[in-house]
């Protein structure tokens, strides 16, 4: 068989079969081409099997294999081993064994014709190869030695072999070997292979392929070798060009698969041929056959290529070719529209080798788009990007790429291949990653077509679409493509978005769009940017209709209605949708340009020139987004400014109102980050250079003035009074900030400044809402610094002179509590920022302002002990009425938030802040770990559980709203009803909850900065209050205004600063304890009693710092005798013992005035759990009573003396421990503990003849026998 390795011994030995040499020769003609190989092959394998027989243990295989050949006694022999190694996997390999053999026969080849010796005497002397090779001696190689002829039928047999490189490996060696010696010639080589490799009719499948690609490799080899150059060179007229191509040809009709690399095999041959060959040698044999012409009418893409590449060299007429090419050939006429129909089935038929890409598109891009001239037409089109290059030499040249492009992509890419098959659709994706390299950044936008991105579109939007994993792969490569080059990364997101409507990512779901403009990332690259989005708004090119039906890019073979079902598609046609992705996206490009970390540590001039670059990006957004959402143009659509020297430009049609209002908000949102970016120890006039909002006031008074410009909406009376005022006093501010330049008025000057450039905004965007507020923050501005309007003289000046009126910074305060409700995130902010400032000098009456607000509720929180028939106010008061804390009056609040004597003391059904708990005992397991009932530590995400015990039936009127009560009956209008009353913004409880996170934002200000004051409890009591209210109810927008009220009282209780001074009275400090213990004891809601727990340790903490004597704590310990009391009393009770404990560890003092009362309720406890509870507490006051070192003396004398005092409690509580010792072994052991240590602690006081002295006999006999070692201890002096 073909490919196989003949031993040398099949060489050596003769054949016996053969009688005679004529009589194998006749048999030899006489046998057809496969019982020839059929008759080798069971010959090779009969050698085979003899010689593995006769091989001995020690012989030695090498020499048998490298003995050379029989043959005349001056010739060299040929050593077959080399034939071994063209199968090797290794190169290097396999091209040491080819130039081996060609020197081995080169040699044989010398020598054979040196000697001259006759060919059929040599052929009779040789005992081995001769009669091997007498039936082949017809082959037409009669001047080459035997072994060469071998040597070639060997090489021609491995190119068919189907091993792993053995068609590489033998395909060289027959090349060089060709190609070294003369004496082969072309013609019977030619027959040679066609006889060696011909499939007979019994031939199928692989076998068969074998043949034909040994056929292949061995032409190929032929080409490659010179050899058919070196014949026509030595003869002008041999037929040798002639008969290989005609072989190729021939070979090429026998499958389609061969048809490319026959092609490949021709052109090597062209191009060893000088050009005067290839007129007469090449075109006539491809003529003969008519290739050419069946190329055009069946489509065939490998002779286009073919035909492409000889055009390359020598010019083809028409003649030759037919229509395939044009005449005379250009580029310019070869991608005309007319001549790429003519070619499109050529195209379209190139996908049989899917997917790999043909060459012919190889060739095809680097006709349409040579290198050079694709770098010149950058430059050209681009004279003022981001990159600099040289200018274009002739911009005709650019002109006719372009133009050559445009027509390829829309006549093969569209028109052929986007509207076919799933492979075609491939191909066109690949093509245009073979444009890339190439591609001028000027034909992006023609590339990134309307139907090439929908078609993305498509495949994207589903993910079980064929040809996913191939857009994705496209996306790769594109944004490779990019890399860190803006012009790029420009026009691919501009082409996409554009196509897409802004709607690129969201459709396809990916994050391509977001990754891409991530990567502008500096001044440069942003400005680029933000510049095309202008030109993108504006120009109504950007819109025009494109067709959307499917059909543009699908077929009955695609996927059909996968750009996010019909609402999508609708989506689409609206051109809103773009423009709006422009308006949102233009103030997002400034978060990717930040500081470089190495740029931070860098001198103040490259920091000031960051600064530099990013104004510049966000002027340039401000005046884009000031243009298009402030003004509109009553003459035509552009006007020039030649104040500001700048041309502006709105689109032809005009925009509508929702896009005029977003520009708005996006104007704001940009005046927030120039806000918060802002250093306040910039230089002297970095500030006055960066500026944003003196520039856009500025800005604005420009446009105002020219005639030809107005603002988008006529505004009223009031509404123009105040939008003129504002302006007017922002630059009465202005220049009153530029004297201070530093400190903390030139920061609220600066600060209030924003406050009325936001106003300013806020008046056009809510007309007739903002007037009002307007003139009263004017008022306040005029207050807060008369030297900047002394020359002022309106009318409301007057208003400050009345001695009744109120503080300025409660006017203020007031004024931004107006603002606040409907204001958008910017406003507030700004708001913020000026309340920081003024915040110090806020008085209560400010304070009981906004903490009404964070109170007030549409309608009181049903309960179910709330009475309907109260009215709104008590309602009110009781769902108030945490910690016990009545709502006081004006009066009193102020009282204490002074600091001043309020008794206002409840009783105890008053103090009680939540309902009772079930009556079932309370046991160990359900106790929580002391450190977890800490408040300050619960987490602000802790999720909020509503409590069964106190939800309602469903069916209750009064858990229904009274809209819902009404209409009970009609379940759908109640239904209706509900969802309108609390789904969407614009609801009245979503407003209310907006407006009280807002005032929240203040408080917390206040806080941050007042920590110490003492109108810090006075917030402290709202906040509690409304915290019990919101934390459980229904609505989930209350519940979060709870979390964040839960938020800002633990950061009260972990701030290391707190309310001290001496206007803080014990009286209004002791109803607040009193509250939290109980609710801390009763709360059946662990949030609760979690920040009931932590309150108590801020206010026992609170009550420290004043050092009060013992006898002015005489309340404070009242209170803590009344909650153990009910802990020892009632099973209601959910105090823990451990937070207890933690109190007596924070305040030793505590521990010190409470422990008589804990042994006498620890002796009268009714409860097992609750007497060994109580235990750990005690344990926990005798513990800090055993002294540690010799220093704490002093203290342990008054330990000694209260232990003293109540060691006969404590005798009758180890009594009644001992005589009734718990069942359960762990309680035991904890009573075995305590016993113990009060013995310890006894010992270490040296109190212990007294103990035993009231220590009465059964109790000494109980300790004897139940403490053992420890008592024994006690007995026994120490030594």
């Amino acid at each position: 068989m073909a490919g196989k390795k003949r031993p040398s011994s099949s060489i050596e030995e003769p054949e016996t079969e053969m009688e005679g040499p004529n009589e194998p020769q006749k048999e030899a003609q006489s046998m057809k081409p496969m019982e020839r190989r059929k008759k080798r092959k069971a010959t090779d394998k009969e050698r085979h099997h003899r010689d593995s027989k006769s091989k001995g243990g020690k012989e030695e295989p090498k020499k048998e294999n490298d003995a050379p050949l029989p043959s005349f006694s001056s010739m060299p022999g040929l050593h077959i081993g080399v034939f071994n190694d063209f199968s090797s996997p290794d190169a290097s390999v396999r091209e040491t064994a080819a130039e081996a053999l060609a020197k081995e026969l080169i040699e044989v080849q010398r020598v054979y014709e040196r000697i001259g010796g006759d060919r059929e005497k040599g052929e009779e002397e040789e005992e081995g190869v001769a009669q091997l090779e007498a039936a082949e001696k017809d082959d037409g190689l009669e001047n080459c030695a035997p072994s060469l002829r071998y040597a070639i039928r060997r090489l021609i047999w491995g190119v068919s072999s189907p091993r792993e490189c053995s068609r590489q490996g033998f395909a060289l060696g027959f090349a060089i070997v060709v190609g070294s010696i003369p004496s082969i010639k072309v013609e019977p080589l030619l027959k040679l292979i066609d006889k060696s490799l011909e499939v007979s009719s019994g031939m199928k499948g692989q076998e068969a392929k074998d043949c034909f690609l040994g056929r292949l490799f061995a032409y190929g080899s032929i080409a490659r070798s010179g050899r058919l150059t070196a014949e026509w060179n030595h003869d002008n007229n041999t037929n040798a060009v002639k008969d290989f191509v005609s072989h190729v040809l021939s070979l090429a009709e026998k499958k389609r698969y061969l048809r490319e690399p026959a092609v490949s095999v021709i052109l090597d041959m062209v191009e060893k041929l000088p050009l005067e060959a290839l007129p007469n040698q090449v075109l006539e044999a491809l003529g003969k056959h008519d290739w050419f012409q069946k190329a055009s009418n069946n489509g065939d893409p490998d002779l286009l290529f073919l035909a492409l590449k000889l055009q390359e060299r020598v010019s083809i007429g028409s003649e030759f070719c037919g229509k395939l090419l044009p005449y005379p050939f250009s580029s310019d006429n070869l991608f005309a529209r007319d001549h790429l129909l003519y070619l499109a089935p050529c195209f379209k038929e190139s996908t049989f080798c899917h997917p790999r890409i043909h060459s012919l598109w190889h060739l095809l891009v680097t006709i349409l788009i040579p290198e050079m001239q694709s770098r010149d037409e950058d430059a050209a089109t681009y004279p003022n990007s981001s990159k600099k290059h040289k200018k274009s030499r002739k911009s005709g040249s650019c002109e006719e790429i372009t133009k050559n492009i445009r027509c390829f992509w829309e006549v093969v890419i569209e028109e052929s291949l986007l509207l076919s098959s799933h492979e075609r659709k491939h191909l066109a994706l690949h093509v245009l990653l073979l444009l890339l390299p190439r591609l001028p950044i000027s034909c992006v936008p023609i590339v990134l077509s309307y139907k090439l991105v929908h078609c993305l579109m498509d495949i994207l939007s589903d993910k079980a679409s064929w040809l996913y994993d191939t857009a994705q792969h496209f996306l790769k490569e594109i944004i490779n493509w990019i890399g860190n080059d803006n012009d790029r990364c420009v026009s691919v997101i501009v082409a996409l978005q554009k196509h897409s409507n802004g709607r690129f990512d969201y459709i396809t779901k990916t994050q391509t769009i977001k990754g891409l403009i991530a990567k502008f990332n500096n001044g440069q690259g942003c400005l680029l940017f933000v510049h095309n989005l202008m030109s993108l708004f504006v120009d109504e090119g950007a819109l025009t209709d494109e067709p959307s039906d499917q059909s543009q890019t699908t077929d009955e073979n695609s996927e059909i209605g996968s750009l996010e079902d019909k609402d999508t598609a609708g989506a689409s046609a609206n051109p809103d949708l773009l423009k709006s992705w422009v308006i949102n996206t233009m103030p997002r490009v400034l978060k990717n340009l930040k500081l470089d970390s190495s740029a931070k540590s860098l001198a103040d001039t490259e920091n000031f020139k960051f600064k530099e670059e990013k104004f510049r990006v966000q002027a340039e957004s401000m005046k884009f987004l000031a243009v298009q959402g402030l003004f509109s143009a009553s003459l035509g659509t552009e006007v020039t400014s030649f104040e500001l020297q700048e041309k502006f430009k709105w689109p032809k049609a005009a925009i509508s109102s929702s896009l005029c209002r977003m520009c708005i908000d996006q104007l704001q949102l940009l005046l927030e980050d120039a806000q918060r970016g802002e250093v306040s120890d910039a230089v002297s006039n970095g500030r006055e250079r960066t500026d944003l909002g003196s520039y856009f006031m500025c800005f604005l008074k420009t446009l105002c003035n020219i005639p030809s410009v107005s603002l988008y909406r006529k505004l009223s009376d009031e509404d123009e009074k105040a939008f003129k005022k504002l302006q007017e006093m922002e630059s009465r501010l202005l220049l009153e900030e530029r004297k201070f330049a530093f400190g903390i008025e030139a920061n609220k000057l600066h600060a209030l400044r924003y406050v009325l450039i936001q106003l300013v905004l806020q008046v056009l965007l809510c007309p007739g809402d903002f007037s009002e507020a307007a003139m009263e923050l004017v008022i306040c501005c005029k207050k807060a610094f008369p030297a900047a309007v002394h020359d002022d003289s309106s009318s409301e000046e007057d208003k400050f002179d009345d001695n009744d009126t109120p503080e300025m910074i409660d006017v203020l305060a007031e004024t931004f509590l107006s603002l606040l409700p409907h204001s958008s995130g910017p406003m507030c902010f700004a708001i913020e920022q000026v309340f920081r400032l003024y915040c110090d000098d806020l008085t209560v009456d400010g304070l009981l302002r906004m903490l009404r607000v964070v109170r007030k509720d549409l309608k009181p929180l049903r309960h179910q002990t709330a009475s309907s028939d109260e009215d709104d106010d008590d309602d009110d008061e009781e769902d108030d009425d945490f910690l016990g804390i009545e709502d006081p009056d004006e009066n009193d609040e102020g009282k204490l938030a002074e600091g001043g004597d309020a008794n206002v003391h409840a009783d105890d059904s008053e103090g009680m802040l939540v309902a009772e708990a079930t009556g079932e005992e309370v046991t160990k397991e359900d106790e929580v770990d002391s450190e977890g009932m800490l408040g300050a530590e619960a987490s602000d995400e802790e999720v909020v559980q509503t409590d069964k015990d106190n939800s309602a039936s469903d069916d209750s009127d009064g858990d229904m709203d009274d809209d819902e009560a009404m209409f009970k009956k009609d379940e759908s209008f109640a239904k209706i009803l509900k969802e309108r009353n609390l789904s969407g913004k614009d609801s009245a409880l979503s407003q209310l909850q907006i407006f009280k996170s807002r005032v929240l934002s203040l408080l917390e200000i206040y806080l941050q900065k007042n920590p110490g004051k003492s109108q810090v409890l006075l917030i402290y009591s709202y906040l509690v209050r409304a915290f019990v209210k919101y934390h459980n109810a229904k609505e989930s927008q209350i519940r979060q205004l709870g979390m964040r009220i839960r938020g800002i009282l633990q950061k009260v209780f972990k701030a290391k600063d707190f309310p001290k001074g001496d206007d803080i009275q014990l009286a209004s400090l002791e109803p607040l304890l009193e509250k939290s213990l109980r609710s801390a004891s009763r709360s059946p809601h662990k949030e609760v009693s979690s920040l009931a727990q932590a309150s108590a340790f801020w206010i026992l903490k609170v009550i420290q710092s004043r050092n009060f004597e013992i006898s002015e704590l005489e309340r404070v310990i009242k209170i803590f005798h009344y909650i153990l009391d009910d802990f020892f009393q009632s099973k209601k009770c959910r105090l823990k013992s451990g937070f207890v404990k933690e109190v007596i560890r924070r305040y030793p003092w505590l521990g010190l005035e409470l422990f008589g009362f804990l042994l006498e309720k620890c002796g009268r406890a009714k409860s097992e759990f609750r007497r060994i509870e109580a235990l750990e507490v005690v344990d926990c006051v005798i513990k800090s009573w055993i002294p540690a070192t010799k220093g704490e003396e002093t203290s342990s004398k008054s330990s000694s003396k209260l232990l003293k005092k109540n060691l006969p409690a404590l005798c009758d509580l180890i009594q009644v421990l001992l005589s009734s010792l718990p069942h359960k072994q762990s309680r035991r052991a904890e009573v075995r503990r305590f016993c113990s240590r009060a013995l310890q602690a006894i010992s270490a006081l040296s109190l212990r003849k007294q103990f035993l002295k009231f220590l009465k006999p059964e109790v000494y006999s109980l300790c004897e026998s139940q403490l053992g070692d420890a008592f024994l201890l006690l007995k026994t002096p120490s030594q």
